[in-house]
């Protein structure tokens, strides 16, 4: 199971939010790059970068950081928050992202996600997150009545390989995964799943990898401390 650092990008700055809430916000660097830098240089093979500002607004207005994450750190980078449209997803691809992951436009509009899927194949990861058991858009701040599993099948079928799942009341809160939800997941779907959402201890990774999912996203806790990045990635082996 691969290991997947967490850095969350607000107004410039390494952040993380508890349970996906703009107003719980707290900062954990002033230097986004310097954190990627840090975090391949502890072994990870693959960061997470989230623009929040794209995600709540639609405009990239953190894509330079990710830019610079992308040509200084030394390890694959996957980017969400704000990518909307098939020439967003094209020019991340070009900038050198590993991986594009798409959510709230996945959901309104599926010929974005068609033509995304044809643009980036297995290099496209669609963000499903969850409150409460129905899918959340807009960096998580509008509520729908889809059902997460309803709609997995739905874009499995439409070609899409991979998909992070994040359960939004755990994150940022390091309370546990939903285990059950990851078993879930695996044992239904035949997409590769990405876990992220409360990872706060090696055991929580141990338990992840024996639910069967591909990789697992670990943000606040690597940031207090809580899990050090070379025991998480021993953990996961």
């Amino acid at each position: 199971m691969e290991i997947i650092p967490a850095i969350d990008v607000l107004g410039g700055k390494c952040v993380r939010l508890a349970q996906g809430d703009y107003s719980r916000e707290t900062v954990f660097s002033d230097d986004p790059v310097a954190m990627a830098v840090r975090w391949a240089s502890q072994g990870a093979d693959r960061i997470h970068v989230v623009d929040l500002d794209g995600a709540r607004t639609g405009v990239r207005s953190n894509a330079k950081v990710i830019s610079d994450i992308v040509d200084s750190a030394s390890c694959a980078v996957q980017t969400s928050g704000g990518i909307r449209t098939v020439e967003m997803v094209r020019e991340m691809l070009d900038a050198g992202v590993n991986r594009v992951v798409i959510g709230t436009g996945a959901v309104k509009d599926p010929t974005f996600l068609r033509e995304s899927i044809a643009v980036a194949r297995d290099r496209l990861v669609v963000s499903v997150d969850a409150r409460e058991g129905k899918v959340s858009l807009e960096g998580w701040t509008e509520s729908t009545d889809l059902d997460p599993l309803q709609f997995i099948e739905h874009i499995s079928a439409m070609g899409v390989e991979r998909i992070v799942y994040t359960d939004i009341l755990r994150d940022g809160v390091t309370d546990g995964p939903n285990f059950e939800m990851y078993e879930r997941l695996t044992s239904a779907t035949s997409v590769k799943v990405i876990a992220a959402g409360g990872v706060g201890s090696v055991e929580d990774i141990q338990r992840l990898a024996d639910c069967g999912v591909e990789g697992a996203i670990v943000g606040r806790a690597l940031y207090t401390g809580d899990i050090r990045l070379p025991e998480a990635l021993a953990a996961a082996v």
